[in-house]
């Protein structure tokens, strides 16, 4: 099975932050997180430095937005080099049209669900997405330990996407390291986000290297 690894730069050292980019490119994707103090309780980056980040990175960037109101700013993020957008379900007004948006800009339109976010919302639309995030760390902060409870609802989700054929991938984000990415894609995870289990090591191609194994014998 092809697991794509996606480091997040919400670990890394902001100061360095293109040469931190560089440290992690045996990876798949960079994983950017937008925080808006509202939806969640930190403050991260916006549109210019998402600009500036796309600009130089040597992967695609998998931006992840945590904001109250995607429908208003999620295509301030369509820049080249971003293969994909991700907004929670709940605070989008109009998801299908929003979807549908992002997806005319040559952009993989994804949705992501909180820990206490169930699956019933978003089963009548699922089609509209390229991708669901399932979060398993409650999220606004990095660090933070791997919710175990969320992988029935990533298996749940993955089967419901075999039996309607459909070929919508499932990323986690939250707590994954080297004890709990085996366990996320064996429940069907196609994409994962690491931060601090790739970021807080001293040679980051050694740790993609190793979670890459490990999710690939999983």
């Amino acid at each position: 099975m092809d697991i794509k690894i996606a480091p997040s730069i919400l670990s890394a050292d902001f100061c360095n932050l293109q040469s931190d980019l560089e440290a992690v490119k045996s990876a798949d994707l960079i994983h950017v997180d937008v925080m808006d103090a509202h939806f969640v309780p930190n403050l991260t980056i916006g549109a210019p430095v998402v600009k500036r980040i796309a600009q130089v990175s040597p992967l695609p960037l998998d931006v992840h937005l945590m904001i109250d109101s995607p429908d208003v700013f999620a295509l301030d993020y369509a820049f080249e080099n971003v293969e994909s957008i991700t907004f929670h379900l709940k605070p989008a007004q109009a998801p299908i049209r929003l979807a549908r948006r992002i997806r005319e800009k040559g952009i993989k339109a994804c949705c992501a669900l909180n820990p206490a976010v169930g699956l019933e919302g978003l089963l009548g639309i699922l089609e509209e997405f390229d991708s669901v995030l399932i979060m398993s760390v409650e999220p606004g902060f990095g660090g933070q330990k791997f919710l175990a409870s969320q992988l029935s609802k990533l298996a749940r989700l993955k089967k419901e996407i075999k039996d309607r054929g459909l070929n919508t991938k499932i990323e986690i984000d939250g707590g994954i390291n080297k004890e709990t990415i085996g366990l996320a894609c064996r429940a069907g995870a196609d994409i994962v986000v690491a931060g601090s289990a790739i970021y807080g090591e001293r040679d980051r191609a050694q740790a993609i290297k190793e979670l890459r194994e490990i999710a690939e014998r999983a």
